[in-house]
């Protein structure tokens, strides 16, 4: 029989561990490696991707460099031999130290980019402070504000992920913890951008009502300056994946703006296409050139993924996740939301204490080398 293999899992439970023995032939299928030496003792993170799929990854000798529980969700911070650190909350993989400048860049400066000229941006989320950080980058933005629902999120961030600790200190970020919608409904401000960096929509997590129609409608839509723009993460858009809540996000906002973009792209740490939809009430028309134009313009330092090019081509779906945009009928709302696979904190406690359930088509073309939306 092989040593023992140590693994850190996520079942919704929360961070949990285990140990056995396993023979060394199953070891190295299960790894998926075979410069892992069998007579070697090796931890790994598992996480849950759905009920018959999971996602291992190698830990370094640190393992698990912190870990908590806060109000509303849990939260670690790993040391992995292939991602770096990685920051997980409710057992999900929110950005590895590798490869998080996709998501961020794509998150990001898109929307800032085809805005005539960004001036204050409202971040929903967003508490380890990388949206902020990328949107810093922008010399036109007078004021960032970043709000946040999760103290502990956020001061556990800006403690360990060091790589934000300039973005936490800049003087043009205004960070506020509170509810996003509660303090979009107060707040007498309106904005140019406003960007959804939110945790994906788990069962019992805090995030899902930011996904719905009413909230789009009712309460972000009215705090947008005329020619704003929102864009959000809208989760998995693999081959495999977008229907989870991808085709259902973007069919929500596109009941609310006049046009909408939907756009993807590998992160690999994800072990998956991701995406994002902006959307606005004026038209998008910004070729590869112009966008180009822009970041060398507008941006102080390199982006290390976005380009024009980048951006047009993750625009445009294969024909089955297309086809599945054109078709979606799901209109998110409090009382029917859809949710990736996991379950968070709330949940969890209404499950364990009974306090009750916790939650009770445009066409995209190219023109002349430009993106349209109609």
């Amino acid at each position: 029989m092989g040593e023992a293999v140590e693994f850190y899992h996520a079942n919704g439970n929360g961070f949990s561990k285990f140990s056995e023995k396993l023979d060394p032939k199953a070891v190295l299928l299960l790894n998926g490696s075979n410069h892992i030496e069998r007579d070697t003792d090796s931890s790994w993170y598992e996480e849950t991707i759905d009920d018959d799929l999971k996602w291992s990854f190698a830990l370094n000798v640190n393992g698990v460099l912190h870990k908590g529980t806060s109000e509303y969700q849990e939260i670690a911070l790993l040391d992995t031999k292939r991602f770096g650190k990685v920051l997980m909350i409710d057992g999900k993989m929110q950005s590895a130290e590798v490869d998080e400048f996709i998501y961020h860049e794509c998150l990001i400066h898109p929307a800032l980019l085809c805005h005539p000229k960004p001036e204050r941006v409202f971040i929903m989320g967003g508490g380890e402070g990388s949206a902020a950080r990328e949107a810093l980058k922008h010399k036109l933005l007078d004021k960032v504000t970043m709000c946040d629902i999760d103290q502990e999120v956020v001061d556990f961030c800006r403690r360990h992920l060091t790589v934000n600790q300039e973005a936490f200190s800049h003087h043009k970020l205004n960070l506020i913890i509170n509810d996003a919608k509660a303090e979009l409904e107060k707040s007498c401000e309106k904005f140019d951008i406003i960007v959804g960096d939110l945790a994906d929509p788990v069962e019992g997590g805090p995030c899902y009502q930011l996904y719905t129609k009413s909230f789009y409608d009712k309460i972000l839509k009215p705090k947008l300056n005329h020619g704003g723009i929102f864009v959000t993460q809208a989760g998995p858009a693999g081959i495999f994946t977008h229907k989870e809540v991808f085709t259902s996000i973007y069919n929500t906002i596109k009941q609310v703006f006049k046009y909408v973009v939907p756009y993807a792209a590998h992160i690999p740490s994800f072990a998956d296409t991701w995406g994002w939809v902006m959307a606005s009430d004026e038209p998008f028309s910004i070729n590869a050139e112009k966008m180009d134009r822009r970041i060398e313009e507008r941006i102080d330092g390199e982006l290390n993924y976005l380009n024009g090019a980048q951006f047009m081509s993750s625009a445009t779906m294969n024909k089955t996740v297309s086809l599945s945009l054109l078709n979606e009928t799901h209109v998110y709302t409090e009382e029917d939301a859809r949710f990736v696979h996991g379950h968070g904190v709330a949940l969890l406690k209404s499950q364990e204490t009974g306090w009750g359930n916790c939650c009770t088509a445009k066409k995209e073309v190219k023109k002349n080398g430009s993106f349209y939306s109609y």
